[in-house]
């Protein structure tokens, strides 16, 4: 009986991680990885390891204590317009399954987790590390209590785990600071700052009714639809910009093949920013985003080879 109960307290924890939602932050770590050996001929598995391991506890840290705060808030309480597992949160603590107690010091273990990693980083590869990973920490905490409210949460989210992300892992692999890995990976910024975004459009009403004044709630959801598409649209002018000025390889136009889904996208949410019909705006939205990480990757092995032959 007691081993089944430990089972379902760790399915609880893992749900409670939304893991589903890492696909932000892997997408930038390979990125940086890639771009590492693509350009500066470094790979080593080790760094590698310990990069994703700690901006995956990152990740889930900022997961957590954004239920932690949400529910203190009661906004997840009032939001009754939640498209799951998309938007409100992992609902455990609305539903009791949880403690707000064990909520914050699982988020704040994972924070001393990921802290640890970066001290070690930074000890063997470099101050940058630390520099990143202390802002990295900092934009999570606070994010719900003093970056959403303020309505520049999604700038903060879509900068940490975007270009900064990649050019940490790029540092992390060649001791190196060049401008590439950021601008490469400025798109997925993007995308990850309209994930967020999107995400927020159903939890409008709760948000507002909490305090929490998102620049979703400061625009309203016809509005907030609308700068939707140009947030992701951007994503497609920076990449076209980069090849233009040569700060990225030609190859890197294949990331346009994303275009479609992305159309699809922009156009649910201009018609369904009001309804649960949104939700195809939410899932394609992390779609196009992996989608674009995984084409850029590969654009950089792509460039790698050609160069070999």
């Amino acid at each position: 009986m007691w081993l089944k109960a430990l089972k379902v307290k760790g399915t609880l924890w893992l749900v409670e991680l939304r893991a589903p939602f890492f696909t932000a932050t892997l997408a930038s770590v390979f990125l940086g990885t890639v771009m590492a050996w693509s350009l500066a001929n470094r790979f080593d598995m080790n760094y590698f390891l310990l990069t994703l391991a700690g901006t995956l506890c990152l990740h889930g840290g900022t997961n957590v204590i954004n239920d932690y705060f949400d529910y203190r808030s009661g906004c997840d309480q009032a939001n009754t317009e939640a498209i799951f597992p998309f938007t409100g949160g992992s609902r455990l603590l609305v539903q009791g399954a949880v403690s707000p107690r064990g909520v914050l010091a699982y988020a704040m273990g994972l924070f001393a987790i990921a802290g640890s990693i970066g001290v070690y980083l930074a000890i063997v590869r470099g101050w940058f590390v630390l520099l990143l990973a202390v802002f990295g920490i900092l934009s999570g905490y606070f994010y719900t209590t003093h970056l959403a409210t303020k309505g520049i949460g999604e700038f903060f989210v879509g900068l940490n785990f975007g270009p900064l992300l990649a050019l940490g892992t790029y540092y992390v692999q060649t001791q190196a600071l060049t401008a590439e890995p950021f601008i490469a990976a400025l798109p997925l910024g993007l995308l990850v700052a309209a994930i967020l975004w999107v995400n927020e459009i159903p939890d409008y009403n709760a948000d507002r009714l909490a305090g929490k004044n998102t620049a979703v709630v400061r625009l309203g959801r016809k509005r907030a639809a609308e700068a939707y598409a140009y947030i992701v649209g951007a994503a497609y002018v920076v990449i076209v910009i980069g090849v233009a000025v040569r700060i990225l390889p030609v190859i890197s136009l294949i990331a346009l093949l994303t275009l479609p889904p992305a159309f699809k996208a922009m156009r649910v949410a201009g018609q369904y920013y009001n309804s649960s019909e949104l939700r195809p705006a939410n899932s394609l939205t992390i779609l196009v985003h992996f989608a674009m990480g995984l084409l850029l990757m590969k654009a950089y092995i792509l460039q790698r080879l050609l160069a070999s032959l």
